[in-house]
């Protein structure tokens, strides 16, 4: 459809039902209006899967791996593929924009999010970036690039204020958004935060560059709940206000714009773009079919394309013949994180756990030797089906009712889950209840919780474990309708019976519908713990350990105060590694953590929050099936105290990004300390020589470096060349150096191959905050090639003024 078309079917609209158009119908959908034939388009959230419209668990998922671990494979093409799955579910599951990806910056490891988030290197990010949204919208399906600008912490990330320079507004934040608009993005969401002064979504940044100078020609979508005025933010250049219905807009807006509060043109530019967006995802007409994606190959690919290895002292790759026991040690290892917490989460379709994988791939004869270890300092988790039953049918899972206020039943079903996000709401609905029955074990001291607000009750055989009123400390839509605290207690057991366990809260105004049942019997002694994990250790081959963050350490909606590992999974390490030097700890976080034994284990296998086929992947890396193909997107602190940024935690209101272009690398490169990894470290699982490079330029002034390397391993791999630039001589602030570009190349042994990677005009350039445009500083530059940002192996240099296209 042509923008006349588009435009002729806006003039059959009157002010009323355009305005209607531009907040949303629901949580998750927009508005049809059936006059100029406009269908209604569907939103799903989407960094690691595409959920749907319904938190349901029984509406399963394909579970990517998370967008750290997509950055670490450093490999464009896989992640378009891997875009293009997220929109095959996203048309299996009738939703037209998937709400990803995630652009900001892992500005400090402690932000609660920096698993959803791609790099702590603005071209990373904005290469992977760029290469899932291509992924996405060739399917037709829109890919929402988030959350603009600077929303890189979650302390009180509803209403901080960022105070960040022009200059490393323009270089290092706006950056991944600017290659995501050239990428062609159709939908960009404003943020919750504000910056310098104004909240996102009636910010000036909105109109420029974005739309402006840019030439953005898509929506521009609130974050949920993120619209607090009507004409301010009507004037701005936000387009559409989530969710719906209800909200600032639709009655209010209807009058400022009657009253001229907001002028007629800047709604009509907002349907005309909403129309556009329809247009594309087939809401004005044919969607696209969707086609079974056979997606688990593809999944289990990336796991190990984006597992790094961060040390290996010849443990790795596992020879299967060699082996006749193997100890996997961890409860990670068979409940695995998977995905991060939060408004993202979805519910896989499968779970391929680390035990499942080693013993998948291990031959007949030889011996797996799972031991937990410690129980983790996390609280209890929602029960599950595995580890209960309903009382009204006996089938594994919960049962779940809706009561009126006189107790009389409105509603019941069978779940598999305690842990219930969207309970249906009958009319008269007044009370939530979970009830399920659970074995005792060896009984003692459990641990149970009630999740949600208001007034809230759990009973365990009748006898009150929990009572009382719990109002929200928060409006922050993900605590209340994805992560609502719990309210605990403890009750002694007797050890070989059944108990019932049953969780009630009341539903009021402002609290959402969130309900969780959650269970835990009595921790085992540590020290046992760690007694039956070095036993299990010495009868092994080798002892793969895995440990990890909690959902409590690691989530949407909180900082992290340190990066040290929960409970005593230090000490498991260890006394595995005493008990067997042939250990390899497979690290399950999606965000750095301090490994104060680094130089300990064999080896050491970074494998994020992995997805669905998690442990297949895995496997496949321990036993050389595949070659760990990542590379660290982010630089790993030996301590927390060590890191150069780490504030997350506004004053009076105000986070204040003092490092202005120093983040990640470029911050270690400045105080001149060494981390325990440097940003783009990652080992194979064969050698390479760096030779030469040089620089090739054409009449465009497009530059090149040529790097020549070679195998000199035994087996065929894969090489990530990184090209960084520094000008010692600037006589502007710079970074030390900063990632340029990068490339990659497969050799057999001994082959050498000579690998381009292409250097833009944007990596030599600064933002002139005088002229308000990108300058080239004329001088001698350094190119400097490298394994990672720490470690320039190779240089050469090109006169900047070579490069100035002016």
């Amino acid at each position: 459809m042509t923008e006349e078309e588009r435009a002729r079917l806006a003039d059959k609209l009157d002010l009323r039902q355009k305005i209607r158009l531009l907040t949303g119908a629901t949580t998750w959908r927009t508005h049809a209006e059936p006059v100029i034939g406009l269908a209604a388009m569907a939103t799903s959230d989407g960094p690691a899967g595409v959920r749907g419209e319904a938190w349901d668990e029984r509406d399963t998922s394909l579970l990517l791996p998370s967008a750290s671990a997509l950055a670490a494979t450093w490999d464009e093409p896989l992640v378009e593929r891997l875009g293009a799955l997220l929109a095959t579910e996203a048309r299996r599951k009738g939703v037209d924009m998937v709400l990803a990806p995630t652009l900001n910056l892992h500005r400090t490891p402690l932000g609660g999010r920096h698993f959803e988030c791609f790099s702590e290197d603005p071209r990373l990010t904005a290469r992977t970036g760029a290469a899932l949204i291509r992924g996405i919208q060739k399917q037709g399906v829109a890919a929402t690039a988030k959350h603009y600008v600077a929303n890189d912490s979650e302390t009180d990330r509803l209403t901080v204020d960022v105070r960040v320079g022009e200059r490393a507004l323009r270089e290092v934040y706006l950056a991944p958004f600017e290659a995501a608009v050239e990428a062609g993005v159709w939908a960009v969401m404003a943020g919750y935060n504000g910056v310098n002064g104004a909240t996102m979504t009636e910010s000036p940044l909105l109109a420029e560059p974005l739309k402006g100078e840019w030439g953005f020609d898509g929506v521009v979508v609130s974050d949920w709940g993120a619209v607090r005025s009507t004409a301010a933010s009507a004037r701005a250049a936000l387009d559409l206000a989530m969710p719906g219905p209800g909200g600032p807009w639709e009655e209010a807006l209807l009058d400022a714009v009657q009253d001229g509060s907001v002028p007629v043109e800047a709604v009509d530019d907002k349907v005309r773009r909403l129309l556009r967006l329809a247009d594309r995802v087939g809401a004005l007409g044919e969607r696209a079919t969707h086609k079974p994606s056979g997606g688990r190959a593809l999944l289990r690919q990336a796991v190990a394309a984006g597992s790094v290895l961060l040390r290996n002292n010849g443990v790795l790759p596992l020879n299967r013949e060699e082996l006749g026991a193997v100890a996997v040690i961890g409860a990670h290892a068979a409940q695995p994180r998977t995905q991060g917490g939060g408004s993202a989460g979805v519910f896989p379709e499968r779970l391929i756990t680390l035990v499942d994988g080693i013993r998948d791939a291990l031959p007949a004869g030889v011996r797996l030797l799972h031991v937990p270890g410690p129980a983790l300092d996390a609280p209890p988790q929602p029960l599950e089906a595995a580890g209960c039953r309903d009382p009204r049918t006996g089938a594994p899972g919960v049962l779940l009712r809706v009561l009126d206020a006189d107790g009389r039943e409105l509603h019941a079903e069978h779940r598999t889950s305690a842990r219930q996000l969207e309970p249906p709401l009958p009319q008269g609905a007044h009370t939530v209840e979970i009830s399920a029955v659970l074995p005792t074990g060896d009984g003692g001291e459990w641990c149970f919780g009630v999740g949600g607000f208001g007034r809230m009750t759990l009973t365990v055989d009748d006898r009150a474990v929990v009572e009382g009123e719990f109002p929200p400390l928060t409006g922050d839509p993900a605590v209340v309708h994805v992560n609502p605290p719990c309210q605990y207690g403890r009750t002694t057991l007797p050890a070989g019976q059944e108990v019932l366990a049953v969780a009630r809260r009341e539903l009021a105004p402002g609290t959402g519908r969130a309900t969780l049942l959650t269970a835990a019997p009595p921790a085992p002694d540590p020290d046992a713990a760690l007694a039956a994990a070095a036993h299990a250790a010495r009868e092994a081959d080798v002892a793969v350990v895995v440990v990890g963050t909690t959902e409590t350490s690691e989530s949407e909606g909180h900082d992290r105060t340190t990066l040290a590992l929960p409970g005593r999974q230090d000490d498991l390490v260890r006394v595995v590694r005493a008990a067997n030097p042939r250990t390899v700890v497979v690290l399950n976080t999606g965000s750095p953590v301090e490994l104060p034994w680094r130089e300990e284990p064999g080896a050491i296998l970074l494998a994020w929050f992995p997805g669905q086929e998690g442990g297949a992947g895995v496997a496949d890396v321990l036993f050389g099936d595949a070659e760990p193909g990542g590379r660290l997107p982010t630089t790993w602190a030996a301590t927390s105290e060590d890191l150069p940024v780490s504030a997350t935690r506004p004053d009076r209101g105000v986070l204040a990004y003092t490092e202005g272009l120093h983040i990640g690398y470029r911050a270690w490169l400045r105080t001149g300390r060494r981390p325990a990894y440097w940003f783009g470290h990652g080992l194979g699982y064969t050698t390479w020589a760096y030779e030469e490079v040089t620089l090739h330029g054409d009449a465009d002034r497009r530059l090149a470096a040529h790097v020549r390397i070679r195998n000199t391993g035994r087996r065929r791999g894969r090489e990530v060349v990184q090209v960084y630039l520094s000008l010692p001589a600037s006589r502007v602030e710079r970074p030390h150096r900063w990632l340029a570009g990068y490339a990659s190349a497969e050799a057999d042994p001994g082959e050498t191959v000579t690998v381009p990677v292409r250097l833009p005009v944007r990596a030599f350039q600064h933002w002139c905050e005088e002229s308000g445009a990108w300058r080239v500083e004329p001088g001698e530059w350094q190119v400097l090639v490298g394994r990672s940002a720490g470690e320039p192996v190779l240089r050469a240099t090109v006169d900047g003024r070579l490069l100035d296209p002016a």
